[in-house]
């Protein structure tokens, strides 16, 4: 029987390992449970600051995420103007790309002909990690790339600034940048309060009209595109509030997809010269400072004036050339006249008329990126006559609007706003006329659509009352006498006044049917079809049975031929 016994020495080298591996194993345990110890030491310290100084979570703070990150715009009405929605973007990483490069390119093309297959190309070689190839892409686009099935391209889904309406009120809202930031417009003005997270879910409800938006956009569009003009400003103005119910400049953008920088608001970054609508403002200044105690009394305009170098004229017509009482200087619409009634008030007094109506300073709204007036630098009398009938001083349409309002409302000024007010609520202003001027001037703007210059204005069954004018455009160091600036500013109802509407056309030309470009061929009938379209939506009913007293003005008119003066 043979025994095999181990040698001892290799026993204790055997034993002597193992427990040399047993302690490096328990050292590292223990560094471990070092490790684990410090960073269970780390969370509890960082709840325990978090308890002690953290502000809990609210309701709010959840709901902000499922808040859109910016707010909405609507119409007065709740219609909405802007908002936020989810959008598709498609992009690629061109240096991922596994396929065919020119031919991916060639079917990007088809599919997205924002660029050609020769830029889509360079995209794709580029060897860049990445490159948007559309934004807010529709559904429908997204499948459609999809199914290319190149791995390279990618989908995103991001929050986008949608404008439903278009181009409809664009110059009012507006639009942002690529970082949804407002630039221009309301989304400018209300950066802030679209912005803030405890607002942001309560949309802003601007004073527009969007059914008075469309009309107007649509008849001024018409007789700009018929007349060929420049451009063309409209605005549609509550005359107790300062509400803006319509704003419309032509041309215009479309707010989704800017390029290049969107075209100037006629109706508050332009200034011109607005021409025989200053007429009504002058007479009121005149009524007002007490140099018109009687609405009789006649003005000489047998024959041109002449001041120094300069020659004041009228139009020839069968009711021109003789002594006109007041209400005659305006439906006749004469220079002559108006410039004797100017002559008289002085520099003084009419500077004080025009700086109390806002003319020599920004109008005030909201978007806050007016024009300022062309104000005289010097107030000389030929000065002084020619501004009484718009001639020499420059204005934007708004800021006749303000002034036709404050003329029908009583005497009041209002600053326009583009935002709604509350109903009931009181807009303070400031006084600028006296009540019976006010209610004189009402009179005489109805005559001149029934009698005047305005009778292509009228609309059955509202009322209006208004005045015309055309005025040369300002060109290089004068005037162009191939262009004009046509512009008819109204009220209506005039025997209760609730709106004021103007609308200006830059440089209309002749047509085949029209042969004139006088403001009574081709702004005055905008006004009367906006009035027609919108007067039953803004609260007025037509009614062919009421109209303003005339009866102490009637007798006071020429009782000749009927006039044939094209409109100033």
């Amino acid at each position: 029987m043979i025994v095999v016994v181990a040698p001892p020495a290799r026993q204790g080298r055997t034993g002597g390992a193992r427990q040399a591996l047993v302690a490096v194993a328990q050292l590292r345990l223990m560094v471990l449970s070092l490790l684990f110890g410090a960073g269970m030491l780390v969370v509890i310290a960082k709840l325990a600051l978090l308890a002690l100084w953290a502000q809990p979570a609210t309701a709010r703070d959840i709901n902000a995420g499922l808040i859109p990150p910016r707010g909405d715009i609507v119409d007065r009405n709740g219609a909405p103007l802007a908002r936020t929605i989810d959008a598709w973007t498609i992009a690629i990483h061109p240096n991922q790309v596994i396929g065919d490069k020119a031919a991916l390119a060639q079917k990007l093309a088809e599919l997205i002909p924002d660029q050609t297959a020769a830029r889509y190309q360079a995209i794709l070689n580029s060897g860049s990690g990445f490159a948007f190839l559309k934004r807010r892409a529709l559904p429908e686009l997204v499948s459609a790339v999809n199914a290319l099935g190149e791995p390279a391209i990618e989908f995103q889904r991001e929050p986008d600034r949608l404008y439903p309406q278009s181009t409809m009120a664009a110059h009012v809202l507006g639009f942002i940048d690529s970082n949804g930031h407002g630039v221009a417009g309301m989304e400018k003005v209300l950066e802030k309060r679209l912005s803030d997270p405890a607002l942001r879910s309560q949309p802003v409800a601007l004073s527009i009209d969007a059914r008075v938006q469309a009309a107007m956009e649509s008849e001024l569009g018409g007789a700009m595109n018929t007349f060929q003009a420049r451009g063309a400003a409209g605005i549609v103005l509550d005359v107790r509030t300062g509400e803006v119910m319509a704003m419309v400049s032509l041309p215009t953008f479309n707010p989704n997809a800017i390029r290049g920088i969107p075209p100037r608001n006629n109706v508050t970054q332009s200034v011109y010269e607005l021409g025989s609508t200053f007429k009504p403002l002058a007479v009121a200044g005149s009524i007002d400072a007490g140099l018109m105690p009687s609405m009789a009394r006649r003005f000489d305009a047998t024959h041109p004036l002449q001041v120094g170098r300069f020659r004041i004229s009228d139009d020839p017509g069968d009711e021109t050339f003789r002594w006109l009482t007041v209400p005659e200087v305006l439906i006749y619409s004469s220079n002559i006249a108006t410039a004797r009634i100017a002559d008289e008030m002085g520099a003084a007094r009419m500077q004080s008329l025009f700086q109390r109506l806002g003319f020599d300073q920004r109008a005030q709204i909201e978007l806050g990126d007016g024009a300022k007036p062309l104000w005289p630098t010097y107030w000389a009398r030929t000065t002084v006559m020619t501004t009484a009938y718009g001639h020499g001083i420059a204005v934007t349409p708004l800021h006749l609007a303000n002034a036709y309002a404050a003329m029908v409302n009583g005497g009041t000024l209002r600053p326009a706003t583009l935002l709604k007010v509350a109903p009931g609520k009181e807009v303070a202003g400031t006084r600028v006329m006296n009540e019976a001027t006010s209610r004189r001037m009402r009179q005489m703007l109805r005559l001149i659509v029934l009698k005047g210059t305005g009778r292509m204005g009228e609309a059955k069954g509202y009322r209006l009352g208004g005045k015309t004018g055309t005025a040369e455009a300002a060109s290089a160091g004068g005037y162009d006498k191939g262009r004009n600036v046509s512009t008819f500013a109204a009220a209506f109802p005039i025997d209760a006044p609730r709106y004021v509407v103007v609308a200006m056309l830059d440089s209309p030309q002749r047509t085949a049917t029209v042969s004139r470009t006088t403001a009574a061929w081709t702004a005055s009938p905008v006004v009367s079809r906006v009035v027609s379209r919108t007067g039953s939506i803004l609260g007025v009913t037509p009614d062919n049975s009421r109209d303003i007293e005339l009866g102490d003005l009637m007798p006071l008119l020429w009782a000749g031929p009927a006039g044939t003066k094209a409109a100033r």
